[in-house]
């Protein structure tokens, strides 16, 4: 069967607004909004756009969530099993992914993200997963971990993956290359008024990746997950349930550390939404009461209400105001803190971080570094504890004109159609 080649360019928090400043993309065709899930997190909007079916269905409530079963809150996992419904067309479809989510054990032809290794003296030892074939490492030197997430995100991270994808795009002429380019996420969460020079540099990364699709034959289509909001009013809804009674820590050596088996209730945060676990029937209109009191909490609903009702969801969801968003914290003296908060610790957090973004300073990290270099024990605990330097999030619905995109050939105006609609255009 005749296939035609597509390449999908996940531009991440880019939005009609934007475009102006992306001439590269905008070259390409009109964009056309589209609506993202609730929440509209990294996560759930890809494992919609891949499945078409709501977060009800696939069961990807989050960038993390609350797993029952072992009573842990785990975020950021990469393997594909977690989705619960079937992903596009790989089957029979030569695809690359490249570093797009739920990466590992994806049924594609080659793929390539993030993955460290981990030693058995709890060191770490950044890498990545590359199964393109095409030794990207040993091509364009090191991923720039660094620059993909924490206080240094910026550039280096989006350019590698743009001239990565572009190597596998000329040697290995996929039929379906997805490519994620999260440069947006960064100094959008940071600032209330970003640059516009971010969107530029992110849109030469497109071009990087565009210019390859041309050379082999294939169609650029550009998508992005979300768009970013100015928020300027962190909620801790973890503190209040803990003062309620109904949150329960354990402290120790490493400071307190949250006990979600044991709690009555509790927040898994992820930007403006926030899903809240109630343990007993009795408890949940109380719990729910106390929510809806916060101040910034624009209202709290039934997870089938707003196509979440599956098991890893929590009892409510809290949905915040435009102008906030929620962090995870749930201790109630910054002394007490758990060791991992002041560091860049995306799985063993119970929520999302963008704290992560900021730095205390730059003499400690260095000196923390110098530690490490010198073989002694040392803990990155180079983040902050302010919330109140977050100034951008996302999560919610938003005008169209602020809210995801996509730009291509009798495009989709809902991300629920995305599966269906590329799988036409590959034919």
């Amino acid at each position: 069967m005749s296939r035609n080649k597509v390449c999908v360019i996940n531009v991440v928090g880019l939005t009609p607004e934007l475009l102006a400043h992306a001439p590269n993309i905008s070259k390409l065709g009109t964009a056309t909004p589209w609506k993202p899930p609730l929440p509209a997190v990294t996560c759930t909007s890809q494992a919609t756009m891949l499945t078409g079916l709501k977060p009800a269905e696939h069961g990807i409530v989050g960038n993390g969530w609350y797993f029952r079963e072992t009573a842990e809150v785990r975020f950021w996992q990469q393997s594909r099993n977690l989705i619960q419904a079937e992903s596009l067309v790989y089957d029979g479809i030569e695809t690359a992914k490249m570093f797009w989510w739920f990466n590992q054990h994806a049924p594609v032809r080659w793929s390539a993200t993030p993955k460290p290794h981990y030693g058995s003296d709890g060191s770490k030892v950044f890498d990545i997963l590359d199964n393109t074939e095409c030794n990207l490492v040993e091509k364009l030197g090191p991923f720039p971990f660094f620059s993909f997430w924490g206080p240094n995100a910026g550039l280096p991270a989006s350019d590698w993956i743009a001239k990565a994808t572009a190597v596998v795009l000329k040697e290995k002429e996929p039929t379906l290359t997805l490519v994620y380019l999260p440069h947006l996420d960064y100094d959008f969460q940071r600032l209330s008024s970003p640059s516009m020079e971010r969107v530029r540099e992110v849109d030469r990364c497109a071009e990087t990746v565009i210019q390859a699709a041309h050379a082999i034959g294939a169609k650029p289509i550009i998508v992005s997950e979300y768009g970013l909001v100015p928020v300027d009013k962190p909620i801790g809804i973890n503190r209040i349930l803990r003062e309620h009674g109904w949150l329960v820590v354990r402290d120790g050596p490493f400071g307190e550390q949250l006990m979600p088996g044991d709690s009555k209730a509790f927040a898994v945060v992820d930007h403006q939404l926030a899903h809240i676990y109630v343990k007993n029937p009795s408890d949940r209109s109380a719990v729910r009461r106390c929510v809806e009191s916060i101040d910034g909490v624009a209202q709290v609903v039934d997870p089938v209400d707003i196509g979440l009702g599956h098991s890893r969801s929590g009892e409510w969801i809290a949905l915040a105001q435009p102008s906030a968003w929620f962090h995870y914290y749930f201790w109630l003296d910054d002394a007490r803190a758990p060791d991992y908060a002041r560091t860049v610790d995306i799985h063993r957090k119970p929520g999302y971080d963008p704290v992560e973004l900021f730095m205390t300073s730059k003499m400690r990290a260095i000196a923390r570094v110098a530690q490490k270099k010198l073989g002694f024990r040392y803990r990155m605990d180079v983040i902050p504890l302010k919330p109140e330097l977050v100034q951008g999030s996302h999560g919610l619905l938003t005008s169209p004109e602020k809210g995801p995109l996509i730009i291509g050939p009798g495009a989709p105006n809902d991300m629920l159609q995305f599966k269906d609609y590329i799988r036409c255009l590959v034919g």
